[in-house]
């Protein structure tokens, strides 16, 4: 039996995290796997956590592209990506550089 990880990739989740929290809009334009846009830069495992924990909800973006959806933190994502980013930054570099090399 194996389980998969509630977040696949940790390093991606945090940077997501923390360029919603900026302001930026993630943009999904696709099912597949890398079919979300944050940033200029691709999404491949973060995009299901987020919605399935509620920290982000889709708006409508009127001025979009017609099939592509956008999306924006919630206000209790908004407060968890304080969280998890400040708790981010305070871990040593090397424990932030092995998460990102475990995934």
């Amino acid at each position: 039996m194996s389980t998969q990880p509630i977040v696949a990739d940790r390093g991606e989740f945090i940077d997501a995290l923390n360029r919603l929290r900026r302001g930026h809009v993630l943009v999904k334009v696709g099912q597949a796997s890398g079919g979300c846009v944050l940033d200029g830069g691709v999404l491949y495992r973060s995009y299901g956590p987020l919605v399935r924990y509620g920290l982000i909800d889709e708006f409508k973006n009127p001025q979009g592209f017609e099939n592509a959806s956008y999306y924006r933190l919630t206000p209790q994502g908004r407060e968890f990506a304080e969280r998890a980013c400040r708790a981010w930054g305070q871990r040593p570099l090397w424990q932030r550089l092995a998460v990102r090399l475990a995934g």
